[in-house]
Parts: C-alpha cells; sequence; structure tokens
C-alpha cells in the first residue's frame, strides 16, 4: 500500500515538474521552433524531459549578468544599453554617412554598448606565421598588463611559446590574466590551463562543465579572441592559440584564418570587453580601461555579443549591413547556416542590384555543417548570389565587406550557434583602404574557389540530398 502510494506521489511530482517546466519554455522561449521542441520533449520524456531543460535549456547567463549589474561591482562601462555618438562625431560630415551608411550607424548605435570612436589603425593579419609573431612580440614587450581570452588554447609548440612569454611577462610584475573557454581547453592534452598554472600564470576557465552553481552549459561558449596589452595594442579576429593556424606545418588540420592587430582608442573596447567575462568568471574587478591616443583613419566599434545581451546584436547588424548595401556585399565564413531572415536579405539585396559573393570552405572540418549548408544554396543561387568553395586547407576566415567602406571581423561564424548561443567579440571598421586590402585577399581566394552553380546543386545524386535535407533539420543546433 505505502509503495502504490509512493509510486502515485512520485507520478504526481513528475507531471507537476513536467507541466510547470512546460510553462516555463512556453513563456520564455523566444524562438517558437525551440519552444516546441521542448515542450515537446519534456511531455515525452515525464521527468528526464523537464532535467534536460533545466539543465540545458534555460539560460541563466542573461540574470546572473544583470545581477552583476545590480550589485554595482564596478562594471562602470555598461552604464547605457544604450549608446549614442559623441557630439563631436555627429557633426563631423564623415565619408562613410553619405555614402549610405546613415541608417546601420542608426541601428548599431541603438544596440551596442559601445560608440563608433576614429583613430585607430588597423593592420591584417594573414595565418598564424604573420599573426603570432606580433601577438608574442606585444607580450614580451608588456610593462603593466597583458591580458588574454580565447576558445581554445592548445599546448602544442605555439601554446607552450605562448606559455612562456606570458610566465614571462609576469615575472617582470606585467598583470597578466588568461581567460580559456572551459569547453576548449579541452582541445588538447596536456590540457594548457594547467601548464599556464603550473607556470604561475594566472587562469581561468569560462563557464567550467558542472552539475552545480552555473549549471552545465555545452553551450553559451565564449567564443571570443582577445588580446590586449597595456591598453593601448590589441588583437582579435578567428584564430585561437596552436599549431592549427600555421600553415607551413604539415599538420593535417591545419586551417587558414585572418587576424587583425588594432592599435587606438577603440582597443579600449576589447580591454573592456576581457574585464566583463574574467569579472563574470572570477569575481576579480580589473582596472577600467583608458583611451589610447589616435595612430590611424579608420573609425571602429567593438561588439560584444552573446546570449547575456538584450538584443541578438550580430544578427541585426549583419542584416543592416546587408541593407545599407548599394554595390557589392563579399562574405568569408568558415561555417554558413542562414535563418529565414539572413536568406531574405541576402536575396533581397541581390534583388536591388547588389552583387553578393559568399566565400566558404570546400572541405569543411564538420563536415555536417557543410550538408545543412548546401541545403541552402539552391535559394540564394536562384536569385544571383554566388557562392564559392575553397579548396583544402580548411579556410577558417570570417570576413564581411560592403561597398568600399563597411568591414566587420571577428570571432562569429554566420551560423545559429555563435549569432545566438555564443558570446562573440566582432569589429565593426570604417576604413577603405583596408576594405580595398581585404577585397584584394578576398579576390585571391575567390581565384582559387569553384564557382557553385544552380544546375550542380539541383543535380546532386538522391543520396546526397537527402542527406544535406536531413542535416538542416538540425540547423537550429548545429
Amino acid at each position: 500500500m505505502l509503495s502504490e502510494l509512493l509510486q502515485i506521489v512520485l507520478r504526481v511530482v513528475l507531471v507537476l515538474v513536467g507541466l510547470l517546466s512546460a510553462l516555463h519554455a512556453l513563456l520564455n522561449k523566444r524562438d517558437p521552433r525551440s519552444g516546441l521542441g521542448w515542450i515537446v520533449t519534456i511531455l515525452a520524456l515525464p521527468g528526464f524531459g523537464a532535467l534536460l531543460y533545466w539543465l540545458l535549456g534555460v539560460n541563466r547567463i542573461r540574470s546572473t549578468g544583470r545581477g552583476w549589474q545590480e550589485r554595482g561591482l564596478g562594471l562602470t562601462w555598461r552604464n547605457a544599453p544604450v549608446c549614442s555618438w559623441s557630439a563631436e562625431l555627429a557633426a563631423t560630415d564623415l565619408p562613410f554617412r553619405r555614402h549610405g551608411f546613415a541608417s546601420h550607424l542608426a541601428l548599431a548605435d541603438a544596440v551596442t554598448r559601445r560608440p563608433l570612436v576614429g583613430g585607430n589603425r588597423v593592420r591584417p593579419l594573414i595565418n598564424g606565421e604573420e599573426a603570432y609573431p606580433p601577438m608574442l612580440a606585444a607580450i614580451e614587450a608588456a610593462r603593466h598588463s597583458v591580458y588574454l581570452s580565447t576558445y581554445i588554447f592548445e599546448s602544442n609548440v605555439t601554446g607552450r611559446r605562448f606559455v612562456q612569454a606570458l610566465a614571462d611577462a609576469r615575472r617582470r610584475g606585467v598583470a597578466v590574466r588568461v581567460l580559456v573557454d572551459a569547453l576548449g581547453a579541452l582541445y588538447s592534452w596536456p590540457l594548457s590551463h594547467r601548464l599556464l598554472r603550473r607556470a604561475g600564470v594566472p587562469t581561468a576557465r569560462f563557464l567550467p562543465l558542472s552539475l552545480s552553481g552555473r549549471g552545465a552549459y555545452f553551450n553559451l561558449r565564449n567564443h571570443r579572441k582577445l588580446l590586449v596589452v597595456d591598453g593601448r595594442l590589441g588583437f582579435t579576429g578567428g584564430m585561437n592559440i596552436g599549431d592549427r593556424h600555421l600553415l607551413s606545418g604539415s599538420n593535417p588540420r591545419r586551417a587558414r584564418d585572418l587576424h587583425f592587430e588594432l592599435a587606438g582608442p577603440a582597443v579600449a573596447q576589447l580591454h573592456a570587453s576581457f574585464c566583463e567575462d574574467w569579472q563574470f568568471t572570477t569575481g576579480e574587478v580589473l582596472p577600467e580601461p583608458f583611451g589610447a591616443e589616435a595612430v590611424g583613419s579608420a573609425f571602429c566599434r567593438g561588439v560584444s555579443a552573446g546570449p547575456n545581451e538584450d538584443f541578438e546584436k550580430l544578427h541585426w547588424l549583419i542584416l543592416g549591413a546587408l541593407a545599407a548595401a548599394r554595390n557589392q556585399v563579399r562574405i568569408m565564413t568558415p561555417y554558413f547556416i542562414p535563418d529565414r531572415s539572413l536568406i531574405a536579405a541576402l536575396n533581397t539585396a541581390a534583388l536591388r542590384g547588389v552583387n553578393i559573393e559568399l566565400l566558404l570552405p570546400g572541405c569543411n572540418n564538420l563536415p555536417y555543417v557543410a550538408w545543412a549548408s548546401r541545403a541552402y544554396f539552391w535559394e540564394l543561387l536562384q536569385y544571383g548570389v554566388r557562392i564559392g568553395l575553397q579548396p583544402a586547407p580548411f579556410d577558417h576566415s570570417k570576413l564581411l565587406l560592403v561597398d568600399e567602406e563597411y568591414v566587420m571581423v571577428g570571432s562569429a561564424n554566420l551560423d545559429p550557434r555563435s549569432l545566438r548561443l555564443n558570446f562573440e567579440f566582432n569589429l565593426e571598421i570604417y576604413d577603405a583602404e583596408l576594405n580595398r586590402s581585404l577585397s584584394l585577399h578576398f579576390d585571391r581566394c575567390q581565384q582559387a574557389a569553384h564557382p557553385v552553380t544552380l544546375a550542380e546543386v539541383d543535380g546532386r545524386p538522391l543520396p546526397e540530398r537527402l542527406r544535406d535535407s536531413f542535416a538542416k533539420l538540425f540547423s537550429p543546433f548545429l
């Protein structure tokens, strides 16, 4: 009798927990597909479905981040959710305002927390051969602080060179902080964060996998790549720390990529982004960013995007840039899984007469992502979007060029994981000279790429079409 009573109580509890969890998903999930998926999972798997939902489906990062702000823990660079131009900049007759970007600037001011600032110099660095030497040299020359954040920090030859440089800086009395994503830290052995700690370098892991505290997050990863030295020199882009970005080696997983050296007032925005992540992870409040001297002509804005923000910033900014385009849009991304709004924006621009060019890897390190991407090709090709597939090695570059002025670079890919689930950092740049330089790089990559045709896509064998369409079903989760 007692056993039967306990079974009845357990069933009632499971039903109540399931109903409450389903109601929570119904009220809080912005994407109806995600909401429906979780509701079905919760109700179809009593108890276990609810457990999965609370472990994996609830974003506690947003509320935690707001809690930091409400408790006033020194995040003074977060004072306003909406940024506005300075009076000086707003009154200046800048060329890119005349060329159709005024509306995009208004959008960026409304959804980002940082202003557009002038006086910067941005230098592109192609592959690890060009990126790692100036990064290591900057660490070796550091006098006050070195802040490094990366998704993957490998413990191979390149990783150990960085460990040594960071440890040497620490011994010189430089304030060194290294933040590695907890999932990205597992990509090599021995674990790099242990090597760093043994070398005396203060190191933290972002959202380590745990069943307590902030939860077991397999998504919501810190995908940002930031190096800030003395608050005056910064590096950001798509490169992690490791041998895989060295093309001169024989690593079968080697990848082409782009990184960028930044000098000028906008470095303070990289600094601020690192400080926010470090404080969220460790609770330590680092010195606030300060403005560096003007050294160039580029106007830049750092965009910190992630599930802790009120807006899907990068998604909206990309849509805004496509809407502002008059002549040309050139995109390089390793992972391309567009949602309906991005497909519509690309096709709308193409139908307006804008030349849309998309470069993707012909040999992807994640085959299932490439399969899902191919299932979208026909929707773009039929309206005049040009798609090229680059030969091996895998190209990990992320680049958006609009007309002759606008450049967006950084860590984000064009997929749901980057645009909705990960913490990313991108730079918006207005600089005609940089745009020309990167357009030449795009041209070189395009010349080696295979142009995809609509006939080729329609002519795929049925097994390939079924495979690609099946992969496409999982697009929101890839």
